[in-house]
């Protein structure tokens, strides 16, 4: 087929290789604008998506909206047969969601109708689910609710985010392959009214411990935000990224340490820290950070 594919993070890189080496056409690929990014945080920085398309000698187009008309004939010109979205970053209007043959395809990071929107990732693991999956739907207008083509499941266990979204990105390149092989005997079926929660973007403030809750759900957050943005707290002004933890038994003043270990106390339980990383710093266990800088029992984390 001549595909158009639309996506930015890496997530999406794994799908647009799948396509070119499964012999489509991808005539153009359509990504967010570079963004101010390197060591300095002054570079320019091309996404993901943008870095492989240009590898492999496919067109790049990253306007900042598709909104206008001019955009809608651009999009039309490319005479594709099918648009696959994933993680792309902008509303398609309709104008761009009717201009190709079959329309457009969307690789979505969960099972649908549960965490439609824009981090379902980070939130089926703040909530606890015991499983996510992907799903390939056919694109419309409202916020992920098109009808659904494929699905396929993989439990969570104790996956961080970014653990899953590789697992995820791999596994969704596979099934749209496989989708798009079989597209003449694919039902779209209708998403369930039933079960729909919404993904709202993640916050940063969202990714400092509060320590008051659970030690079961501090460690699913730190899990949701491993490795990017961090699950934080600070001690002494300093910020410290929690990456890994393991709840144990404990009790005490929440957000104190019961030992010079790193175990914290929560509303409920404890969590141990087992791998962190300081501001400007690689990452490292947590037992190498308190040969260098010890956090006695009593140490109270903000």
């Amino acid at each position: 087929m001549r595909v158009v594919f639309m996506g930015t993070p890496e997530f999406a890189v794994p799908a647009l290789v799948a396509l070119v080496e499964a012999g489509h056409e991808v005539v153009a690929a359509y990504t967010q604008p570079p963004r101010p990014g390197g060591r300095r945080g002054k570079e320019l920085t091309p996404s993901p998506v943008q870095r492989e398309a240009e590898a492999r000698g496919i067109e790049v187009r990253h306007p900042v909206s598709l909104r206008s008309a001019d955009e809608h004939a651009r999009f039309a010109a490319w005479e594709a047969d099918i648009a696959v979205v994933a993680a792309y970053g902008l509303i398609l209007p309709q104008a761009v969601l009717d201009a190709p043959r079959l329309g457009c395809l969307n690789i979505h990071a969960s099972i649908l109708p549960r965490w439609r929107g824009a981090a379902p990732i980070q939130r089926a693991i703040l909530a606890g689910d015991p499983t996510t999956g992907i799903t390939i739907m056919q694109m419309e207008v409202g916020l992920d609710t098109g009808p659904m083509l494929a699905t396929l499941r993989t439990p969570i266990d104790r996956k961080t985010a970014g653990e899953l979204t590789t697992e995820l990105a791999d596994r969704g390149a596979q099934l749209l392959i496989g989708t798009l092989r079989d597209l003449a005997v694919h039902r779209a079926v209708r998403q369930p009214e039933d079960g729909v929660t919404y993904a709202k973007k993640i916050d940063k403030a969202e990714s400092r411990i509060d320590w008051t809750q659970d030690a079961a759900q501090v460690e699913r957050q730190v899990r949701a935000f491993a490795p990017v943005p961090g699950a934080f707290f600070e001690l002494d002004g300093e910020r410290y990224k929690v990456l890994a933890g393991d709840v144990v038994d404990g009790d005490g003043e929440s957000g104190v340490t019961l030992d010079a270990a790193l175990t914290v106390a929560c509303g409920s339980g404890a969590l141990q820290v087992t791998r962190v990383q300081r501001a400007g710093k690689p990452a490292m266990a947590a037992a190498d950070l308190l040969r260098g800088r010890p956090v006695p029992a009593g140490t109270r984390l903000s």
